[in-house]
């Protein structure tokens, strides 16, 4: 999990605080070297955090914060606020052009996941409605326009390529032409890298943006390497001149050291980040988010879109009418789990409610469960899955044997099922009882608050 380190930490600072009644300035020098250890042991930059915990010392020590009638948590809303403006204070988005096709120069050394990340970027353009094509100019690294071309294949995305092309500039040019002709109106070129910076990979890459003159240049890093990332994106701005940052490999960077200096020391947003192996593992990157989640403040609002993006209005409407009808069957239960898991893992979605996160660190959640209970289901007959309540001690025993799985697994599963039900339909529903069409309007945190899984 990114920031893990970090987070404990901070959270088990931040809880400390909201207990006090006030607040000294021995207390705040003591909370900035707290800080101050907490970021140096996740790899920020030290120049970094010196500024930082400055700017939070200064700004707690104000007349506002040690007369406050809650001055534990003023600190923790200047906390929060350093860590967005730290973060790159508001979420970056990619300018496109007025005149298509926009088109975004994908860079980065060797080993960071250019490729996939143009991949995993066109997905999500074309999410958005766009019509993105691929353009493959590493004519280097063996099998990189292999790899893109069976990216655009599984995701019915059209990469363009030249055959024996060396001339990396033709190959855009013709790509920009064919991009027009095709109306595809985002163009992403993934082009090549080096194991290191040298003077041949700096030169094609100013050659490429003097000739296609990109909208957009996006430097791909691997978050896990630490501060030698925040070295390669300060190196490749100041030759190269980028846009926008992309931290990959997030999800497995524990400390968040490259993260939380790369937008201070360059200059530059993080524009997006990619948190696993799935083509769907990219986000737009947000400040405000990340910081909340750092400090253990949740991000529903990241649970709602992966929700909405996931999940079919119909099949929503349709849920909603059974459960009105209490005609939520066991079927639909499996239906249910099987689009949460389209989500993502079901530790990252756990980790993401308020206060959930911390409690969690040492809880191993694995997704193989749900294959567990997809199995226990469909060993059940049809009568069963649509009256759950008729499964008596003698069927228990009959689906047992079925799926191979526990009794004990069978009882959590129903005790899950019932716990489940009432759970969505209150999520589904207002106070008055009528239903919520929209994800965007589940806002109240009391709707997670009695989840229970059924495992």
């Amino acid at each position: 999990m990114a920031f893990e380190g970090l987070s404990d930490k901070l959270q088990n600072l931040m809880n400390t605080l909201k207990g006090k009644a006030r607040i000294s300035e021995k207390d705040i020098e003591e909370i900035s070297r707290e800080v101050k250890l907490a970021l140096l042991e996740a790899d920020v930059n030290y120049k970094v955090v010196k500024e930082f915990t400055a700017s939070i010392a200064e700004k707690s020590k104000g007349q506002d914060v040690l007369k406050s009638l809650t001055p534990g948590q003023q600190v923790i809303k200047i906390v929060k606020d350093e860590l967005i403006e730290l973060l790159g204070s508001v979420q970056s988005k990619i300018s496109f052009s007025s005149n298509p096709p926009t088109i975004i120069m994908m860079v980065g050394l060797q080993g960071s996941g250019k490729t996939t990340t143009s991949g995993k970027l066109a997905n999500l353009l074309r999410k958005q409605g766009k019509n993105p094509m691929l353009v493959a100019c590493d004519i280097y690294r063996p099998a990189a326009i292999d790899q893109l071309q069976i990216l655009g294949k599984q995701l019915n995305i059209p990469v363009f390529t030249i055959d024996n092309s060396k001339d990396v500039v033709q190959i855009a040019n013709s790509a920009v032409r064919q991009a027009t002709i095709n109306m595809n109106d985002v163009l992403i070129i993934d082009t090549a890298g080096r194991l290191h910076i040298d003077e041949i990979l700096m030169n094609e890459l100013k050659s490429l943006k003097q000739n296609v003159k990109p909208h957009e240049i996006l430097l791909v890093v691997d978050s896990m390497t630490g501060q030698d990332a925040v070295n390669v994106a300060d190196t490749f701005n100041q030759q190269l001149g980028v846009d926008g940052l992309v931290l990959t490999k997030l999800d497995g960077d524990t400390r968040g050291g490259a993260a939380l200096s790369v937008k201070k020391v360059t200059g530059k947003p993080i524009k997006y980040s990619a948190t696993g192996e799935k083509l769907n593992d990219i986000e737009e990157f947000s400040p405000e988010r990340m910081a909340s989640r750092i400090l253990g403040m949740g991000d529903i609002i990241s649970i709602i879109e992966k929700a909405e993006e996931n999940f079919n209005l119909e099949d929503t409407k349709m849920l909603e009418s059974k459960l009105n009808k209490s005609d939520f069957t066991m079927q639909d239960y499996l239906d249910q789990l099987q689009q949460i898991k389209k989500m993502g893992s079901l530790s990252s979605i756990l980790k993401m409610l308020p206060g959930v996160g911390n409690k969690l660190k040492d809880v191993e959640i694995d997704d193989k469960e749900l294959v567990k209970l997809e199995a226990i289901i469909q060993s059940m007959t049809i009568e069963e899955k649509n009256n759950p309540k008729i499964i008596d001690g003698k069927r228990r025993k009959r689906i047992s044997l079925g799926c191979g799985r526990p009794v004990s697994e069978i009882n959590k599963l129903l005790d899950g099922f019932e716990v489940s039900k009432k759970m969505i339909k209150k999520m589904m529903t207002d106070k008055k009882g009528k239903n919520k069409m929209n994800f965007k309007d589940i806002k109240n945190i009391d709707d997670f608050k009695n989840f229970k899984m059924p495992f």
